[in-house]
């Protein structure tokens, strides 16, 4: 590879990481006043040149991997691996293995590296740079330096990204571990191999795709509007139920690794319940003004809930710590109960609520139980009452009554301060119901700031003015 070669024409490569910088330049420089000293400095810090030198020396601080540590647990130190599920034993059960070629490689380390991954992630005809420059391609390699040697040397730590860090394979406190063994003596400690599961965080990714595909994708989004109106289709409909969603990171997703930060830290798990065969619930508050009248207090895990509640609150033990948190703990199975029963009716017609068996049902409830309803033709009224988000500080309220007055009946003290609370539960940022309407957000295209949190006081006011 000689100089005149390497200094043809800019590549597509160079183009793509040109345009990287500039526009992470010019994110920095508008934050800085015209006349701020240090724009001189960015603008020299973001020159293709430097800015790709510094990125070498930082490469070292992050890792691409397959299968991560940390999403095991946020405090773990130790072993990740990248292994390419194509180089995986073939098995009969849902693997890695199963992602074969196409799988998206993640990122572990220091956060304030992961600007060096994705200057990497850049892709030009369908291949990333880093996969560019793993197979030694004369473009990329062009499009880090026009002398040969320099852009060898870059090359050679970026793509050390993959690459297994110094040290050995090695576990820690916080890490899952297991002894397994390997011979036929138990009392023997040196027939046991020990095991350090780690998250395939490349298949985790893949799955969640997948699923996000299947319920906000276009393709099924019309599938699943022919099959709720009867239609013929020729496409195919998926449908995954009783999804669980796991949370990695909390408010930081981004110190788990680079995929589940993009994922907002949601993590999606399939159902393990066994079949339910001729359930014979009945899921419609037909002729009520409330599910809260008699369909909803009636499920079984409710009552449990309310009945183990008011023991608690009953009980002459000390209200100490233990005692609070069994009550949040009652209180937010309550709610889980609430939006498993909301989550039964979507598999409902769309529409139900206009019958007249539901005519007397609260406004406020038909909009929160039957929300595809805003997709059908002639629902432009309800579509816009349901994106204005009022009703649910609406249904917060009726939960809230009711729960005291279910509780009432052994407890005559509880009152307002109890009923806001019972209230608050519900529309807290963390509770399952509030995911729940966050979810059918993103499923109807709308935004996903929900303004509920009004007083008891502006409620008031906003059913006076209708």
């Amino acid at each position: 590879m000689n100089r005149a070669v390497m200094q043809k024409n800019s590549s597509a490569f160079r183009v793509a990481i040109d345009a990287f910088l500039h526009d992470r330049l010019k994110a920095k420089l508008d934050k800085l006043s015209p006349d701020d000293p240090k724009r001189a400095e960015l603008v020299t810090e973001y020159q293709r040149g430097p800015w790709l030198k510094n990125a070498a020396r930082r490469v070292i601080q992050i890792q691409a991997v397959t299968h991560s540590l940390k999403a095991i647990h946020p405090e773990a130190r130790g072993t990740n691996l990248y292994v390419e599920p194509s180089s995986l034993p073939t098995l009969e059960e849902v693997g890695s293995h199963a992602l074969g070629d196409s799988f998206i490689t993640d990122v572990v380390g220091n956060a304030a590296a992961l600007d060096v991954y994705k200057l990497l992630k850049l892709s030009v005809g369908g291949r990333s740079l880093l996969q560019a420059l793993v197979d030694d391609d004369l473009q990329a390699l062009q499009a880090l330096d026009d002398d040969p040697a320099e852009a060898r040397s870059l090359r050679e730590a970026l793509i050390s990204l993959t690459a297994e860090r110094e040290g050995g394979p090695s576990s820690h406190v916080c890490a899952k571990q297991v002894y397994w063994l390997t011979g036929d003596d138990a009392d023997d400690d040196t027939q046991y191999h020990l095991i350090a599961p780690l998250y395939a965080t490349s298949l985790a990714q893949s799955v969640y795709e997948e699923i996000q595909d299947t319920r906000f994708g276009e393709a099924n989004k019309l599938a699943r509007q022919a099959r709720r109106n009867g239609l013929a289709h020729d496409g195919v409909y998926r449908e995954y139920r009783d999804l669980a969603l796991q949370k990695l990171g909390g408010t930081k997703p981004q110190n788990i690794s680079q995929l589940n930060s993009e994922r907002g830290g949601h993590n999606y798990l399939l159902s393990s319940l066994p079949p339910v065969w001729n359930s014979q619930r009945n899921y419609l508050p037909v002729k009520a003004k409330s599910i809260f009248e008699r369909t909803f207090g009636a499920r079984p895990l409710v009552r449990a809930a309310i009945d183990q509640l008011k023991k608690v609150l009953l009980s002459d033990r000390p209200k100490n710590m233990h005692v609070r948190d069994r009550v949040d703990e009652l209180r937010n199975r309550i709610v889980d109960e609430l939006t498993a029963y909301a989550d039964e009716l979507l598999y409902q017609k769309a529409g139900w609520s206009r019958e007249p068996l539901f005519e007397k049902l609260a406004e406020e409830e038909k909009l929160w139980l039957d929300p595809l309803r805003a997709e059908l033709r002639d629902e432009e009224v309800f579509a816009s009452r349901w994106l204005w988000m009022d009703w649910p500080a609406q249904v917060g309220e009726s939960f809230g009554k009711w729960l005291n007055e279910e509780l009432r009946s052994e407890l005559p003290d509880v009152g307002y301060p109890e009923s806001r609370d019972w209230r608050k539960t519900l529309l807290g940022d963390d509770s399952s119901w509030t995911q729940h309407l966050r979810s059918l957000r993103e499923r109807l295209d709308a935004p996903n700031y929900i303004p509920w949190r009004k007083t008891h006081d502006e409620l008031t006011l906003l059913r006076a003015s209708k």
